[in-house]
């Protein structure tokens, strides 16, 4: 019979932070709004729905209050008429951006692989 493997205590804390990190960054436009963000700048509502090509203003909002509630995102609301909200990255949500450029990386030569063969 097999021995029975364990973790180390630092795997383990490493397994943790994979979950925590994809529970906070898992679904379809997390990351894409957080790229666009990167990408972009700060932004309004209608622009940011516009650049994420068919996402549902309600995922938007609930994402982003969910980004904000994590301090990846600042949200401004500026006393015009009509109120504008503008959006941006925390400098804590700009921290991303090397995992970002990776997953851009990897999509593009995957996206290259795939059609190849």
């Amino acid at each position: 019979m097999k021995e029975e493997q364990k973790l180390s205590k630092e795997c383990i804390g490493q397994l943790l932070a994979i979950r925590d990190t994809m529970e906070l960054l898992s679904g379809k436009w997390k990351i894409q709004i957080i790229g666009t963000l990167l990408r972009g700048g700060t932004m309004r509502f209608m622009e940011l729905k516009r650049s994420l090509n068919g996402i549902a203003p309600k995922k938007l909002s609930n994402d982003l209050q969910e980004l904000e509630l994590n301090k990846l995102i600042t949200r401004k609301v500026k006393e015009t008429k009509p109120i504008t909200v503008e959006y941006s990255l925390t400098e804590h949500g700009k921290t991303l951006d090397n995992l970002i450029g990776e997953i851009i990386y990897w999509g593009q030569n995957h996206r290259t692989e795939i059609i190849r063969k």
